[in-house]
């Protein structure tokens, strides 16, 4: 139940301190070594080099801010990675996370990629969520020392397949609260405060990824995943118009339209595809991948 942090921003911090608070023996090391010392006092080991810090335990947790800070970190420790389960939180993209996989494996590492989705206050707390990668059989044998911090979701073999998850996650995250902003600007301009719209807002947010007849993320998906889009309740051309009274109404309004705007141009490329008739899930095969 041992482990080492390196990497002691905000997040890495609060990670050793959570290990602490839940009687795990720490290691910790950072190139800046005055931001070691406070855990040092709080009962942490500060480590007096990178190669020290990873020959203190077998599971060794990365929270820096991307992949080039691990290749700084460790270079000339490289020997003491034999053996050692690293779990590197930072954020890369796919292909850089595969190339640190292989990395890893060549100095006799496994790596395990994380994608964690949970603000620094989150950590340690029930709603805390990683999705990892890479070697499960690795994860099974640190996971219950990992639980200190955060839940974790196996998402596959494949180290680039957490930060898929994460950066989709992300997305996501963004995408919703872009559009909010984007309708509380448009509602703004007729005098409705953002707090009133919120309480329009929420139950829609809510109604696209519920259980039930408005699952709309769930409902989406299957017809995604058969590649088949009834156009019975709406279609692709409905929505189009929809989308274009949008733009019409922000530019009336004098409010940025640039998001309608690139969603009405996936709508277009839909049109322009055949899709007019099918559901609004059609758009899914102008965005995808082709092989």
């Amino acid at each position: 139940m041992s482990v080492t942090v390196i990497g002691l921003g905000s997040m890495g911090t609060r990670m050793a301190e959570v290990f602490l608070e839940k009687g795990h023996e720490v290691t910790v090391w950072n190139r800046t070594t005055a931001k070691a010392e406070p855990l040092g006092a709080k009962g942490a080991t500060v480590a007096g080099s990178a190669a020290e810090a990873l020959a203190a335990n077998e599971l060794v947790v990365f929270s820096q801010t991307h992949y080039d800070a691990m290749y700084a970190s460790l270079k000339g420790a490289e020997h003491a990675l034999a053996g050692r389960v690293l779990v590197n939180l930072s954020s890369g993209s796919p292909e850089e996370v595969r190339e640190a996989a292989k990395w890893a494996e060549s100095h006799g590492a496994q790596l395990l990629p994380g994608g964690i989705m949970t603000p620094v206050p989150g950590i340690g707390t029930p709603a805390a969520e990683t999705y990892i990668a890479g070697p499960e059989a690795a994860l099974e044998r640190h996971r219950a020392t990992l639980a200190a911090i955060t839940d974790t979701s196996y998402v596959g073999a494949d180290p680039g397949l957490a930060a898929l998850y994460y950066l989709a996650g992300f997305y996501l995250f963004a995408a919703v609260l872009g559009g909010f902003m984007q309708a509380a600007a448009l509602v703004a301009s007729a005098g409705v405060t953002p707090r009133d719209y919120a309480e329009v807002a929420a139950p829609i947010v809510r109604s696209i990824g519920e259980d039930g007849a408005m699952g709309f993320v769930k409902i989406c998906a299957e017809q995604m995943t058969t590649g088949t889009y009834p156009g019975a309740a709406d279609t692709v051309l409905m929505e189009a118009i929809s989308v274009g009274h949008v733009i019409e109404a922000a530019r009336a309004a004098g409010v940025d339209a640039s998001l309608p705007e690139a969603l009405k141009g996936m709508f277009d490329r839909a049109l322009a595809e055949g899709h007019q008739d099918e559901g609004m899930a059609a758009l899914y095969e102008v965005i995808r991948a082709t092989a």
